[in-house]
């Protein structure tokens, strides 16, 4: 039997009962969307920690220029994000062609970005590598959230450890392949692995049982957005994940850039470093995953966001050595493992309509926060780069104040327990 089978069995001992026509084919879907999340992540992060910062050295850009390419990235994924909502739900049954294209427009992306020989060309390709990524979140997590409606923190978290075993998994591999190719060659070579990963998930997302797709139009699907966020709580919950996108955008650009170019370390150290931080947030998610189910997600994010935002003040002083490898690492218990329990506490609120589109709403409230970057860029050109960790707190720490503040729904399990009880 499996762990989320088991997991299920109590949960269903507690009071969910779970039809057999949703649990048929779960465990696969499951294990389909887990795999291509972490193939991903292996390009997301390997751009992200390991690329941009040789991309600022080989076109030498500033700070404030490189925030602007992490910007347009993140435009362009938020207008993806919406549009992937609605296609979500409306072709909820074509998900495995959706996870698909997702992956091929990522590889096709890379390929473009790696004829990129100024910073003008490099901002129109980061356009097109904001896409293909952002479209594979709201299919994948809204049918997990479908399947898995008496454990959904737990499956979402799980589905958000493949992302951490591709943030491992990433940096490392990024930086082994600098040892002999050049990051623009980097990039192109990986149009091919992504083409071979988009057939594989399609391969085996195609023999499970597809979902009942919605009939909504398209104003349909945008007065579905306006009624969710009439939900004083949703609309809460979305501004709180836009402060927390706008801390932690200032540590994912630029703790590498810091570590790479402030401190002289190699591109692999750096690796090192990111990964060791990801290994614990991998095991750190299921575990916050579980217990929000158990507990309720306020008593695991509230404590997790506030050492969260103390930890970035924390880096901005922290001596190389030690101190700066302990920083890092205690982040990644929380910096990679907190998003997918927001999504839970989202669907909560939302109930088990358009699960997809409550996806698109949390994943989209990055694009209040995609000017992040650029904000953070400017800090460093004028005031150094580990004061952007100073910036990147005090949205962390002012998101957690307002979630303190905001009371949410009972998690399925905890209303099933009081039941039983």
């Amino acid at each position: 039997m499996s762990k989320l089978e088991n997991w299920g069995n109590r949960s269903n001992m507690a009071g969910i009962q779970v039809s057999p026509e949703i649990k048929e084919g779960r465990n696969q879907l499951a294990v389909t969307v887990v795999l291509g999340h972490a193939i991903k992540h292996i390009y997301n992060s390997g751009l992200s920690t390991i690329l941009l910062p040789e991309i600022k050295l080989g076109l030498g850009l500033t700070g404030t220029q490189l925030g602007t390419l992490a910007f347009s990235r993140q435009l362009a994924g938020w207008f993806t994000t919406v549009a992937a909502g609605y296609l979500g739900d409306r072709f909820a049954n074509k998900a495995a062609l959706m996870l698909g294209i997702s992956m091929t427009l990522m590889g096709l992306s890379y390929f473009f970005a790696g004829f990129a020989t100024n910073y003008w060309v490099m901002l129109a390709a980061m356009l097109f590598v904001g896409i293909g990524p952002s479209m594979y979140h709201p299919p994948a997590i809204g049918a997990l959230s479908r399947r898995f409606p008496d454990k959904r923190g737990f499956a979402i978290s799980l589905h958000g450890t493949g992302g951490s075993v591709g943030e491992v998994v990433g940096p490392l591999l990024t930086a082994g392949a600098l040892t002999f190719l050049m990051w623009q060659d980097v990039l192109k070579v990986s149009l091919f692995p992504a083409i071979l990963a988009g057939f594989l998930i399609w391969g085996m997302m195609r023999t499970v049982r597809g979902e009942v797709a919605s009939t909504d139009s398209t104003s349909d699907y945008f007065k579905s957005i306006a009624s969710l966020l009439r939900k004083s709580r949703l609309a809460i919950l979305v501004a709180v994940t836009a402060l927390r996108s706008m801390g932690q955008a200032a540590i994912m650009i630029f703790l590498p850039v810091y570590l790479r170019e402030d401190l002289a370390y190699s591109a692999f150290t750096v690796a090192i470093y990111l990964s060791m931080a990801q290994v614990v947030g991998m095991f750190a998610q299921p575990a916050m995953g579980y217990f929000s189910d158990r507990l309720g997600r306020k008593i695991v994010l509230i404590p997790s966001m506030t050492v969260m935002g103390l930890l970035f003040f924390v880096l901005t002083y922290a001596d190389p050595g030690w101190q700066l490898i302990v920083t890092i690492i205690a982040l990644g218990t929380f910096l990679y493992s907190l998003h997918t329990i927001f999504i839970a506490a989202a669907m909560d609120v939302a109930g088990d309509e358009v699960q997809s589109t409550v996806v698109s709403l949390i994943y989209g409230a990055s694009f209040i926060g995609t000017l992040s970057p650029v904000i953070a860029g400017r800090i460093a050109d004028n005031y150094g780069t580990e004061n952007t960790f100073l910036y990147g707190g005090a949205m962390i720490l002012l998101a957690t104040l307002i979630l303190a503040l905001t009371r949410l729904p009972k998690t399925a399990n905890q209303m099933a327990e009081e039941r039983v009880g």
